[in-house]
């Protein structure tokens, strides 16, 4: 009877200690022990008890999963770590090392060259990537499982992010002009603010600007989950594939860089000047195998100039969404934009699966700068990114619309 007993006692306990949530407190700091804001943190088994770091670097989560549960801690820029949640106890301080994105990594691509039969051989080299580019991506559905997030800052200093954990599934060749079709139904949604640009968005928001907005694009913003066509369209940019086609035969913007460590490095360039008030470059970057000519990442830039002669002035609802990304204290009573210039990275890395390829993350960082007449300046800068934590490539039928259109509530989060 006592044996009983203690059997007894002990599967109490056991399910006792597998019900009971435990804490988790730690901090991310770079190797030089500064903070590191809005870091990601989350098991990879269940991304939605996860979290992001505050300004000083500090997180904190609870859940009830097995020490052996691998956590992933990630920031743009930074080497991403992959630890045992045991590693977390006793207010686990996690270093990450700078990792410059792909693009950055890439080496300077030659001139493209006017001899003939080198635009043949070149012509003939795009011609076997696009072949095998068709082998290797398959017309197979996939679904995806992703934790997505988007960043925002201002002047150095951090404004906000959002945090997504969404389904995705890619329907090759489904659109109407045989483009991939790409569909995302969000499952959980974080908001991460600090607790002034709070303050300004809920004035914003109360005031008179949605009254003054157009009845149609009222409709829009009701019918349409911003935040979802956010992360979606970070997702489906840059289908390596389509723009590959698309760039093809403009044989005179492709250019190929040195092999280096096997790789080759195919760049198209487009360049586009519009009477000097808008000028803009477009890169491709297609990082392949040299002997397999298999894609290994895609990497894009750009950058545009934008000179407006005489300015232009922003009426009342645009001003009051300038002054929530300002983040000085200054208030922006009248602003003429007079020259603007952004830039872009893009990175998409592939993993292999039966032979076929198919997206592991994407990473984004974009940077503008706004200068007004009166030499008022806001600068702005973006970082994103996508991991996939689970592909699935059998059975995947297109979503149901109202999936598709389903609306998210968002947990809003402080920052202080």
């Amino acid at each position: 009877m006592r044996k009983r007993l203690y059997i007894l006692l002990g599967i109490v306990s056991i399910f006792s200690t597998a019900l009971r949530a435990d804490k988790y407190v730690g901090r991310v700091v770079s190797t030089t022990g500064e903070p590191i804001s809005y870091a990601t943190v989350y098991p990879m088994d269940d991304p939605v008890l996860g979290t992001a770091t505050n300004n000083d670097g500090w997180y904190e989560f609870e859940c009830n999963l097995l020490p052996t549960s691998r956590v992933i801690i990630s920031f743009i820029g930074y080497e991403k770590q992959n630890l045992p949640l045991a590693a977390l106890v006793d207010t686990a301080t996690i270093v990450l090392k700078e990792q410059p994105i792909a693009l950055e990594q890439l080496v300077v691509e030659a001139k493209p060259s006017k001899q003939r039969n080198k635009r043949k051989q070149l012509a003939a080299l795009l011609h076997e990537v696009y072949v095998q580019m068709d082998s290797d991506f398959g017309h197979k559905n996939a679904e995806y499982r992703i934790v997505s997030d988007a960043r925002m800052d201002s002047e150095g200093q951090p404004w906000g992010m959002e945090q997504m954990i969404a389904r995705v599934v890619m329907l090759p060749g489904q659109k109407r002009n045989g483009k991939d079709s790409c569909q995302l139904a969000a499952e959980f949604c974080k908001r991460y603010f600090k607790q002034e640009i709070r303050r300004r968005a809920d004035t914003i928001y109360a005031g008179e600007t949605l009254e003054r907005m157009d009845k149609n694009m009222r409709k829009m913003a009701t019918a349409i989950d911003s935040g979802v066509v956010v992360h979606e369209a970070l997702f489906a940019f840059g289908n390596v594939r389509e723009d590959f086609e698309h760039c093809l035969d403009d044989i005179k913007h492709w250019s190929v860089g040195n092999e280096s460590e096997g790789e080759t490095v195919l760049t198209y360039t487009e360049k586009k000047n519009y009477f000097g008030i808008v000028r803009y470059i477009l890169q491709r970057h297609y990082i392949v195998d040299s002997k397999t000519l298999s894609i290994k990442r895609f990497s894009g830039s750009g950058e545009v100039w934008v000179n407006i002669p005489f300015g232009y002035k922003l009426d009342a609802d645009q001003l009051q969404m300038l002054n929530l990304l300002n983040m000085s204290d200054r208030e922006i009573e009248k602003f003429r934009l007079r020259k603007a210039h952004a830039s872009m990275l893009l990175n998409t890395i592939y993993q292999e699966r039966d032979g076929h390829l198919y997206i592991l993350e994407k990473n984004l960082r974009a940077d503008a700068k706004l200068l007004g007449t009166k030499k008022v300046e806001i600068p702005l800068h973006v970082q994103a990114t996508q991991r996939v934590t689970r592909l699935r490539t059998d059975g995947v039928k297109p979503m149901k619309a109202n999936e598709i259109t389903k609306r998210i509530k968002r947990q809003i989060v402080e920052i202080y």
